[in-house]
This record gives structure tokens, C-alpha cells and sequence, in this order.
């Protein structure tokens, strides 16, 4: 029998025999051998041999509370118990959704009343793909079909939402985008912004989407869909003139703008959503991730009253088997009470958090480091050759992949985008584990630094 007892070797040779990995070359990966993780608590991970090891992602961006809590695994039992399952099709509901949707609509700002469900961020772009051009076509204006979106960012990995997302190496493959789906540049001031100021970048990003719009026609155009901060386009935050100008001109062409808040969501930039950090007012937001902390797959579309009145009014022909499951409502609502009784949202906001920035940023002083950026809880730094001209390296990714290796040498799990390192720890990490990170990530970037010299690969 299999168990975390049973050893490493002998679960690598059977991971590698029967379970494909996501986003992985599996036949390299067979060859390596996967890391098993058997436990986790708080902040940290521990392998099947016996190493712990420090999670600066959360998981994939999710697990905001922390592993752990035994109060979610109560819940869920008691939930399985009482109504382990049913479904809200064919005009019935249960407790749990009742429940959850109303303090969504509570935690959500503005407008945003109602949430559709689904089981990931995935599927509720999906969703929002789907339920934008329903929304025009009930409207009378059924030609409104383009969306557009942003070169590198990342809104799921289904046939919709990774059209709907920018990543090029997923368009490669499967025939990726689907049709009326349309990109402009994201707005990266570090590697694309060449010698215009922040500011003047971030108004010439915004503006792209208001020539996109005029190129296919206002009246063709349905909707924007954006990160509040790209994440797995590697923490990607807009200077502080871009959010502004696209609020302007999605009201002005009066087109619907979509937040896609699978990452930014609840507590990690500091507020309960990353919109309310950014001054963003979207028609529609998507969840996932924190939403749960990861303990359940959920997902959901908050959709303001607008939206709602209008797909309310006709059979919206669209939901999953395990839209509103009533054991991940519950736990999700129990992850919500803890964010919320324990001030988590609020701690990130006044005291870690603003650690963590003084911290984060003084890793710009390592030869290897030309920007570091963080906002609450996610934060990023770019590696180069050369801090004076914002270079690249030669062969990008290069030097994120081996500083990713470094990190993993050194028991902290940092992820890499190319050549930026960034991190999304759960929002309860403390000082002292903020300390433990920044001089891991240091002693990775040594590491890096030293390998790559070595290797003569410190090239622009």
C-alpha cells in the first residue's frame, strides 16, 4: 500500500509511471524525479524526506490562510454529513450557496451583488467569456463579440480562458486563440518601457486599448478583460497612470471591464481585492484561489446589478456539475470567516505586508537584482546582466531557471517567469518568516550569480 512511509524513490517511479503533470515536460521530469510533498503547516511544506521547506507561493497563489486549519477540514466533514452534494440547476438551491453569496456580495465592492459558481478560475472565465456576449446579444446587439485582453496575462488554462489570456507558448498549442479574442501590450515599464517615464508608459499602454477598440469598431467590442496585477506574468504592476486611463475608456466606449481576481482576491494585495487597492470599477470579477484557500476547488463570477438584471431576464444556458458544491461553499465561507475574524486582510495591509516591502526591496542591492516590485503579499524582481540598462540576458529564462534550482537547493519555493523571481507567500506568514525568506532568496541569488559567471552566461 502507498503511503507517505513508502520511499521517495519508489513514489517518484510511480508518480512518473502513471500521473501526468501539469504545465511539465513529463519525460524530464521522470528522468529528475518529482518532489514529493507529504505535509504541510503554516507557512511550510515538508517532503518525504524529511525537509521543510519555506512556500513563498502559497501553493499557486492560493492557500492565503496558511495549511492547516483543522477548522476548514470540521467544516467539510460536517458538510459531507449533512449534504455532501447536490446541485443548483432545475431551480433549487441549499444552504451553503445561500450562504456564501450573500457575504460575497457583503466583501465585493460596489455594485458587484450576485455570483455565478464554478470550480475554478479557469471555468469562471469561461463563464465570463460566455456570459459577456449573451449579455449584449439579450441587449440587441449581438455583433458585440470581441474581448480584449493583454499580451502575458494569464486568465486559466481551458480552450476560452486561455485564449482569453496572453500567454503565447499556451497559443502554440491546440489551436489557441479562438476567434474574437484580441490583445494589446502589457504594461512591463521594466522590460518594454525603453526611455519613456513610467508614467508616460503607462498612459501609452492604456491608450492601446482605446486604438484597439477604434480598429474594430466600438460597436463590435464586448468587453476588457484584465488582471488588477498580472501574477503568473510575473507580478506585473502597471504604473500608476495606466489604471486610471483604461477606467476612462471603458466607461467612455462604454464596454464591459472584467477583474480577474483569481490571484489578487481576497487579502493579497492588501485589501480584499485587488481593484479596491487600484481604484478599479469592474462590471464583472472573477474568483478562485483565495476564495478557499485552496482547501476546496471554487471559483465564481461577481457580476454588478446591471449585468445581473440583464442575464436574470432569459435561461443563460450555462453551469457545471459542480457549480456551487455545497462542501467547498461551506469551506469557502469558513475560509472568509477566518480571513475576517482574525484581521489577516487588515495585518497585510498595516504591518507584514509593509515588512515584507522594506525587505523585498532591499533585494534590488544584489549585483544580479535590477528591479524588485511588490504590492501586499505578491511581489516580483527582474534578474540582469546589466542594473544600468534594464537588460536582458541573452538567452531569457536562463537565469530564472537556475535561480528557481537555487531556491529549491535552499528549501524556499520561489517561482520564475523568465528571468523574474517572484513570490505570493500565504498572508499569515510572520517577521520572522519574512526574515527566513528574504535571506534564502539571497542566498539563491548568490548562488545564481556565482553559477552563472561560471558559466559565462552574465551576457546582455
Amino acid at each position: 500500500m502507498i503511503s507517505t512511509n513508502t520511499p521517495t524513490d519508489q513514489l517518484q517511479r510511480l508518480d512518473a509511471a502513471h500521473h501526468t503533470h501539469p504545465f511539465t515536460n513529463n519525460a524530464e521530469l521522470a528522468e529528475k524525479g518529482a518532489r514529493v510533498i507529504t505535509r504541510a503547516e503554516g507557512c511550510w511544506l515538508t517532503d518525504s524526506d524529511g525537509n521543510r521547506i519555506l512556500d513563498g507561493m502559497a501553493g499557486l497563489w492560493c492557500v492565503n490562510i496558511g495549511y492547516g486549519r483543522h477548522e476548514l477540514a470540521e467544516v467539510a466533514r460536517r458538510q459531507m454529513e449533512e449534504l455532501p452534494y447536490y446541485n443548483t440547476f432545475f431551480q433549487t438551491t441549499h444552504v451553503p450557496a445561500i450562504a456564501l453569496s450573500q457575504k460575497l456580495a457583503e466583501l465585493a465592492p460596489g455594485d458587484l451583488n450576485h455570483v455565478m459558481y464554478s470550480c475554478s478560475g479557469s471555468e469562471a472565465n469561461d463563464t465570463n467569456l460566455r456570459l459577456v456576449r449573451t449579455y449584449w446579444e439579450a441587449k440587441g446587439q449581438p455583433q458585440r463579440k470581441a474581448i480584449i485582453s493583454r499580451w502575458n496575462a494569464y486568465h486559466g488554462s481551458s480552450v476560452g480562458s486561455a485564449s482569453l489570456g496572453g500567454m503565447k507558448g499556451m497559443h502554440m498549442q491546440g489551436g489557441l486563440p479562438i476567434p474574437d479574442i484580441h490583445h494589446i501590450d502589457q504594461p512591463n515599464w521594466y522590460l518594454e518601457g525603453g526611455d519613456l517615464s513610467p508614467e508616460e508608459f503607462g498612459l501609452e499602454r492604456a491608450r492601446q486599448l482605446e486604438a484597439k477598440i477604434q480598429e474594430l469598431g466600438p460597436d463590435n467590442v464586448a468587453a476588457f478583460i484584465a488582471e488588477p496585477v498580472q501574477g503568473a506574468g510575473g507580478v506585473i504592476i502597471a504604473p500608476e497612470t495606466y489604471w486610471p486611463e483604461i477606467q476612462r475608456i471603458v466607461d467612455e466606449y462604454g464596454i464591459l471591464l472584467i477583474a480577474d481576481e483569481v490571484i489578487c482576491g481576497f487579502g493579497r494585495t492588501g485589501n480584499w481585492f485587488g481593484t479596491e487597492t487600484l481604484n478599479i470599477r469592474p462590471h464583472i470579477m472573477t474568483m478562485a484561489k483565495g476564495l478557499s484557500s485552496g482547501y476546496q476547488p471554487i471559483g465564481g463570477s461577481m457580476l454588478c446589478d446591471e449585468v445581473a438584471q440583464v442575464i436574470n431576464q432569459i435561461e443563460f444556458n450555462h453551469g457545471y456539475t459542480y457549480s456551487s458544491h455545497p462542501v467547498a461553499a461551506a469551506v469557502a465561507l469558513e475560509n472568509l470567516r477566518i480571513l475576517e475574524e482574525e484581521h489577516i486582510v487588515d495585518t497585510v495591509r498595516t504591518d507584514t505586508g509593509p515588512y515584507l516591502k522594506e525587505k523585498f526591496e532591499s533585494l534590488t542591492d544584489h549585483p544580479l537584482v535590477g528591479e524588485a516590485k511588490i504590492i501586499g503579499m505578491m511581489g516580483s524582481i527582474a534578474l540582469t546582466p546589466d542594473k544600468s540598462a534594464r537588460a536582458a540576458f541573452k538567452d531569457p529564462g536562463t537565469a530564472g531557471f537556475v535561480c528557481r534550482e537555487r531556491c529549491f537547493a535552499n528549501n524556499l519555493v520561489m517561482r520564475h517567469v523568465y528571468d523574474r523571481m517572484i513570490i505570493s507567500p500565504p498572508l499569515v506568514i510572520s517577521k520572522e518568516e519574512i526574515d527566513i525568506l528574504i535571506a534564502r532568496a539571497w542566498k539563491a541569488l548568490d548562488e545564481t550569480y556565482s553559477e552563472l559567471k561560471a558559466n559565462g552566461v552574465l551576457n546582455a
